[in-house]
């Protein structure tokens, strides 16, 4: 089979007929439209409900996260937890320097003195490195997390990586999420029972007092590392 290639106008039409549509029509959409190896979702390991979704319509999806090396142990213990219960290997992707090295570069805890170049090189750019072997990527994005997101369409272009983006539960609320958590018994970071409403690395991850991303970068106006704008 030879992949279609996908115009913008086209992923637009794609966008409008799953606008109301269950999340696993997008899905299914992305399976039926690309190879295996053309494809894989990205997961930061909270809730895990697209991972979920994903893999009762194709069990042997890529599932992937980035591992910038400061996530809370909670967080490991969910991709252990998603590996045993599906059945699969969630391929990690690290940053090509260590904290140490990335220390000796730019001083210590970089996250504090220039949190924005702290997310490029341990997140942005080892998802640049990953994304530049797709055609599509899968996201658990949502509009109602913050403002940034929303607009955010289930099915359209990535200008900024250069593919195709899909994020299934783009319209869901995050009572949808919970229900269905809930309903299917889908992993998810305990640290979410504890007050924490967006999970991301240790040092800049806080309780949220806002939107649901108002915990992240605590004292900035920050709410974005880079992976999905801002």
């Amino acid at each position: 089979m030879t992949t279609k290639v996908w115009t913008p106008e086209e992923l637009k039409e794609v966008a409008v007929a799953l606008e109301g549509k269950p999340p696993e029509d997008a899905l299914r959409w992305s399976v039926d439209n690309f190879k295996r190896d053309e494809f894989a979702l990205a997961c930061s390991f909270a809730e895990c409900v697209t991972v979920d979704m994903l893999l009762k319509v194709k069990p042997d999806a890529r599932v992937f996260y980035l591992d910038t090396g400061l996530l809370f142990k909670e967080t490991y213990q969910v991709v252990k937890e998603v590996e045993r219960k599906y059945g699969i290997i969630v391929e990690r992707y690290a940053p090509d320097i260590g904290l140490e090295e990335m220390a000796s570069k730019h001083g210590p805890e970089l996250w504090k003195t220039n949190p924005d170049l702290c997310c490029d090189i341990r997140k942005v750019r080892p998802l640049k490195k990953v994304l530049s072997t797709l055609k599509l990527w899968i996201t658990g994005l949502r509009r109602d997390e913050a403002p940034s997101r929303g607009t955010a369409p289930i099915v359209g272009w990535d200008e900024k990586f250069n593919l195709i983006k899909v994020n299934p539960i783009a319209a869901w609320s995050r009572k949808q999420v919970w229900d269905y958590v809930t309903k299917y018994g889908v992993p998810y970071n305990k640290l979410l029972d504890k007050g924490y409403t967006s999970i991301g690395c240790e040092p800049c991850t806080g309780l949220a007092s806002s939107d649901e991303r108002g915990g992240r970068w605590p004292g900035r106006a920050k709410i974005e590392c880079g992976l999905h704008g801002g």
